[in-house]
């Protein structure tokens, strides 16, 4: 195996799964979309997700006002929709509208849901941890429900086929190599 050189402190985790976050205001006449890569499930008893969010953006505040937001995860044919999220303001357009995706009713939150999106995951939030990071607040959030696609019965990677982001690229999965616990048989 070759040496290592060692290079400068950086984002180097990857992949991660961009994912859109909907939100809404609190009297819920505004709703917006943030498209996000920092992100992960930090806990199963209860289920909770961590998401990262700059204090500028304009999801920030709307998630801090109402409580809750949605982790919507896309398939890998909205990764140009998830990237034109991620690269435009809900300050001063409708994302929903100019991306052409449709807000749902979601079961037990405010904020809606992405129809187009296989998997939804509706979260109360729990926490925002703003003292970690000069540029980013850790937003905690309790799922609450769960939604997937018409047709999908157990969540299927294979089905879903989840985005990858890695070093500003999106990719796919690629093919099954196991299942947990496939090691020990």
């Amino acid at each position: 195996m070759d040496g290592k050189k060692f290079i400068e402190a950086d984002t180097s985790m990857f992949p991660v799964p961009p994912v859109m976050v909907s939100c809404t205001s609190k009297d819920g006449s505004k709703h917006n979309i943030i498209t996000l890569a920092w992100v992960g499930i930090i806990s199963s008893e209860p289920p909770m997700v961590g998401i990262c969010i700059r204090p500028s953006r304009f999801s920030y505040n709307l998630i801090v006002e109402t409580g809750d937001f949605v982790v919507n995860i896309p398939s890998e044919d909205q990764a140009r929709v998830v990237d034109y999220c991620g690269m435009v303001t809900g300050k001063t357009k409708d994302k929903f509208k100019e991306s052409g995706l449709t807000a749902g009713e979601a079961s037990k939150v405010e904020s809606p849901i992405i129809l187009e999106c296989p998997v939804n995951l509706e979260c109360k939030l729990v926490k925002v941890i703003k003292d970690y990071s000069k540029s980013h607040h850790l937003f905690l959030g309790e799922i609450v429900a769960v939604a997937v696609s018409e047709g999908m019965g157990k969540i299927d990677v294979g089905k879903v086929k989840p985005i990858a982001f890695c070093n500003g690229e999106y990719g796919g999965i690629g093919e099954l190599i196991g299942r947990m616990g496939f090691s020990k048989k």
